[in-house]
């Protein structure tokens, strides 16, 4: 279906090659959260460079959905970008943290009537206490945060965890939630053992949404993309 590249950790991009079914399952695996429809307006808030917009793209239109396609130069103004959204009656909102907590600020010093009923995050460490604001702001407005972990390897998003007022104020850490129902999720050390809770090691991921390798580098798809050992 296409093909993204991504740097990771080592400065050198890497071709990720991502199917059609791995979309469509993705947006079936999650359903029972989101309960995405016609009636949805989204915006293709990032570059098609970035897999979220794989997210933002196919969940309005396999949904029958709006899709709002924001300007460079809009999406680089938080104020106009905050126009945009009550503008369109913009109902789900997908952003990075860092991008959100700027839109935050934009809102606190001219709010705007939004019709947001969910906004997902994703693409970076969310810092909850930085949402402490915007909770307090809309104590009966306030759509349902969401936030989702991924790499583009593993089709956008791997995990979900639903935000509150009270996980906002009480946690001290980002917290990244469960797996997505048809993905398998685990925490391993350097011998892709399981380590016990409350252990360091590393996130592995297995199912239907992992990607076929790396585009021209099967050596590369090798080492990264290992047997589930379990």
């Amino acid at each position: 279906a296409y093909v993204i590249y991504t740097s990771g950790s080592t400065g050198r991009p890497k071709g990720v090659v991502n199917t059609h079914h791995n979309v469509v399952r993705l947006f079936d695996a999650t359903r029972r959260w989101f309960d995405f429809g016609p009636d949805d307006v989204w915006t293709l808030f990032h570059s098609y460079a970035f897999d979220f917009s794989v997210w933002e793209l196919w969940g309005a239109l396999l949904h029958g959905g709006r899709l709002v396609v924001v300007s460079y130069e809009v999406s680089r103004t938080p104020g106009a970008f905050l126009d945009l959204l009550a503008e369109h009656g913009v109902t789900v909102l997908n952003q990075t943290p860092s991008a959100f907590h700027q839109l935050a600020q934009a809102d606190a010093s001219g709010p705007r009537r939004l019709a947001l009923r969910l906004v997902v995050f994703g693409g970076e460490a969310l810092r909850l206490s930085r949402l402490a604001d915007w909770y307090r702001r809309h104590p009966d407005d306030a759509p349902v945060l969401v936030n989702m972990y991924g790499i583009t390897e593993t089709t956008v998003h791997v995990t979900y965890q639903p935000l509150t007022r009270e996980l906002v104020t009480g946690a001290a850490a980002s917290v990244i939630g469960t797996g997505i129902p048809d993905l398998r999720t685990y925490v391993l050390d350097g011998a892709l053992r399981l380590v016990p809770p409350g252990v360091v090691g590393e996130l592995y991921v297995a199912g239907a949404g992992v990607a076929r390798g790396y585009l021209g580098r099967p050596g590369l798809t090798a080492e990264r993309f290992v047997a589930d050992p379990y």
